[in-house]
């Protein structure tokens, strides 16, 4: 079964309807304002408002105030939330009334070490690439060995960072994620996304089911 597939970055409406016609199963919200994807709340709140209940609607935040999270969430009618910053496993457990998504950036194996600590606070791990000085949205890749070493540890994977519709298919079968996320692999400009790359991103994800 090919993994769900994540199109995260929305800011328009028209993007978000092109990417649930195309076959997304979820849609990522930027609500750090140092994100060239950033959208206000109320933006996406109308956006949320037009979406089919079968799309997990994901926030987007880094080192936010838990006040500030949970306002967010209910505005927007959030699903889960991703914490891209350096948030502590006692603050993803306050925040367990919702999915919660912990994002690590994988510079190196050690942060293999980090992961089994938010195993009981974290509905998945979300593997990101690192780039100096940035959260997320780089387009970088990192090494997939290391995703393939997160899953052994038998809990839910996210893979991101630098995924696009010419890789994304070769990075499920070598890491079995169990759902991908993509951003800047799919946009025109940032904040932005191409119809034509989404449908192929989405496309290339669900070929993985055919062996």
């Amino acid at each position: 079964m090919p993994p769900r597939i994540k199109i995260c970055g929305i800011t328009s409406l028209t993007d978000a309807r092109a990417a649930v016609k195309a076959g997304a199963d979820a849609l990522g919200f930027v609500f750090c304002e140092a994100s060239p994807r950033f959208i206000q709340p109320e933006a996406a709140a109308a956006i949320t408002h037009h979406l089919p209940r079968r799309i997990l609607r994901v926030g987007v935040f880094v080192d936010a105030l838990k006040e500030t999270i949970l306002r967010v969430a209910a505005t927007c009618r959030l699903d889960a939330l991703q914490l891209h910053g350096e948030e502590s496993p006692d603050f993803c457990d306050a925040l367990a009334s919702l999915q919660v998504w912990k994002a690590f950036r994988m510079r190196s194996d050690s942060i293999l070490d980090r992961l089994p600590l938010y195993r009981d606070v974290t509905a998945a791990w979300l593997l990101d690439s690192y780039t100096e000085g940035q959260a997320g949205g780089t387009g970088a890749t990192f090494q997939w060995d290391l995703a393939v070493e997160a899953g052994q540890l038998g809990h839910p994977i996210v893979l991101a960072g630098g995924l696009t519709p010419e890789n994304v298919a070769v990075a499920v079968r070598r890491v079995q994620p169990a759902c991908v996320d993509v951003s800047s692999g799919v946009e025109l400009t940032p904040g932005k996304k191409d119809t034509e790359k989404v449908r192929r991103f989405i496309a290339a994800v669900r070929s993985t089911a055919v062996q």
